[in-house]
């Protein structure tokens, strides 16, 4: 159990903390960094482009009808709903 509490002790003597100007992003980590831009918007379009496809494979009726998964109703609440007038009795009017 002392190991486990001399050992960061002495890691923090041996190990010298950098200097603020030794330590740069620099270039290459800015490129890195745009390259993963990059990916995330190629990925993206693709994604997009493959999804238009699945959808006009649909619409040309490439999948069987069958296989659709029902969509589920969803619930109306009281401001989706459309207002409804209180219908009035002919009797009401006399």
């Amino acid at each position: 159990m002392q190991v486990l509490t001399v050992l960061p002790q002495l890691i923090s003597l041996v190990d010298d903390v950098p200097e603020a100007n030794d330590v740069k992003a620099g270039w290459v980590a800015f490129a890195i960094f745009i390259g993963l831009i990059l990916a995330v918007a190629f990925l993206g379009w693709s994604l997009v482009k493959q999804l238009r496809k699945v959808d006009a494979a649909e619409e040309a009726g490439l999948y069987d009808p069958s296989d659709k998964k029902p969509v589920p109703m969803l619930e109306q609440t009281p401001a989706s709903t459309p207002a409804s007038t209180p219908q009035q009795d002919p009797a009401d009017e006399a």
